[in-house]
């Protein structure tokens, strides 16, 4: 059996123009018709359930390898300018004491998917809201973040991370841990 050597600059350019035209649409093709253009990147998108959950457990994922290392300079740089003027590394380590402390493991918000108990909201232009927990035992954590449209992306803009211990299926009260 012989194979194709492919070996840099040979035959790469033959197969990503073949691979370039069996992606446009033949329709495109025959017409000369243009595709739809992309939004620019400042066009704030409303985001799917899955990009929230990835939102929620990036900063959950964010908080616990900050509370790992005591080291809040990435989670405060990953944020909103916003978040950032009000918020140094030094003041989110004072935020974040007492879950440290209590040494609650939040990368374990990564095992389930959120409970919100309210649904996602836009608090004013290119800020939402979103409220709820990750119904974990004996610990479940609550949170409420605010995610600002920045850059073409969503950016931490506001944190409250509430660990509670749960006794029965009655949701727990609710204290905060807030930057906001």
């Amino acid at each position: 059996m012989h194979f194709l050597n492919l070996r840099p600059g040979r035959f790469a350019p033959a197969f990503l123009l073949a691979a370039l035209l069996a992606s446009v649409p033949q329709a495109v093709l025959a017409q000369g018709v243009p595709q739809a253009a992309q939004p620019p990147i400042s066009v704030e998108p409303v985001p799917s359930e899955l990009e929230l959950a990835k939102l929620l457990w990036s900063t959950m994922t964010a908080v616990h390898h900050a509370n790992l290392s005591g080291n809040y300079s990435v989670l405060r740089d990953i944020s909103s300018p916003g978040f950032q003027v009000v918020n140094n590394a030094a003041r989110l380590g004072e935020i974040f004491a007492s879950i440290r402390e209590s040494r609650v493991d939040l990368s374990n918000a990564l095992l389930l998917a959120p409970t919100y108990t309210e649904p996602p909201s836009v608090v004013e232009p290119g800020v939402i809201r979103v409220r709820g927990y990750f119904g974990l035992r004996p610990t479940a954590i609550f949170f409420d973040f605010f995610f600002q449209w920045v850059e073409g992306r969503w950016r931490l803009h506001g944190v409250s991370i509430s660990p509670q211990a749960i006794a029965s299926e009655e949701a727990p009260e609710r204290g905060r841990t807030s930057t906001r």
